[in-house]
């Protein structure tokens, strides 16, 4: 399986596919998933002819499980190292979640040519916490409550999330797909309970004002309006209004997870933006 080294000798796993020379796309999971969340994008992609990447954050997936560097400023710096270790130019980042905010803080610091467009779907910035500067975030003790869950029963912590509000299964009417769930739990069990305990942390309390304001390349806010775990209001829009060159483009009634749920809609449109 392919790696590549970061800063601190931690191994970065990362799928690879498509010509060298196409432009390439790359993909950034949700907490607390891994590069295989993005499977059926990729495909996708790779039939239009782009190379597509996609890595294991750092204590995810096949990712070293470090014990120290699980915040976004290693999480930025691996994907520094992976774009240069594949000598990435022209790249388009698209970011799930937790993956948007490290898609907002990577390209805010990127070395000029290696990015051309950015993509953040359901993403956390600008920031999820509520602060004196954020009245709209969630409280400290929802996210708490993340954590007592993880440590408590990671497993079935990992079941309950995607049968629930990830997917958006417990709303009136809604179908489960076990599948989608199985796979959702198989991949978080693949990462280590102290990295994604301590991800939380990163996902939640980083302030990702600033990196809006420094990326300059055309971006892509992709949100659903009924998202339960990245809420609508006090994401998506707030982060068009920070950036240069934003475009917002809001999916009714769809959930956080739409990426899996939605891919006949997300990846063309996707697809639209990239090729525009």
């Amino acid at each position: 399986m392919p790696f590549i080294k970061a800063g601190d000798g931690a191994e970065i796993f990362y799928k690879d596919w498509g010509p060298n020379n196409a432009q390439p796309i790359v993909f950034h999971h949700g907490w607390p998933l891994s590069a295989d969340d993005w499977d059926n994008q990729m495909i996708f992609f790779l039939e239009k002819g782009y190379r597509v990447i996609a890595h294991d954050r750092r204590g995810h997936g096949r990712s070293t499980q470090t014990w120290t560097g699980n915040e976004m400023d290693t999480y930025a710096n691996d994907v520094v190292a992976l774009a240069d270790s594949l000598e990435l130019k022209n790249a388009i980042h698209v970011g799930h979640s937790t993956g948007g905010g490290e898609v907002a803080h990577y390209v805010a610091r990127a070395k000029p040519g290696r990015v051309a467009k950015a993509a953040l779907v359901g993403a956390v910035p600008p920031i999820m916490i509520r602060t004196e500067n954020n009245p709209g975030g969630l409280p400290m003790e929802v996210f708490d409550g993340l954590r007592g869950a993880l440590a408590a029963n990671r497993s079935q912590f990992y079941i309950d999330l995607p049968s629930g509000p990830f997917y958006g299964f417990n709303r009136p009417g809604a179908k489960a797909s076990e599948a989608i769930i199985h796979n959702w739990w198989r991949q978080g069990m693949m990462g280590g309970a102290k990295p994604h305990y301590d991800c939380i942390k990163a996902f939640s309390e980083t302030d990702f004002t600033e990196d809006l304001r420094k990326i300059a390349v055309p971006t892509l806010v992709m949100h659903g309006d009924d998202d339960q775990i990245v809420p609508y209001a006090d994401s998506a829009p707030l982060s068009v209004k920070l950036l240069k060159n934003g475009t917002l483009k809001t999916y009714k009634g769809y959930p956080h997870g739409m990426c899996t749920t939605h891919p006949e809609v997300i990846n063309p449109d996707l697809l639209e933006f990239i090729r525009k």
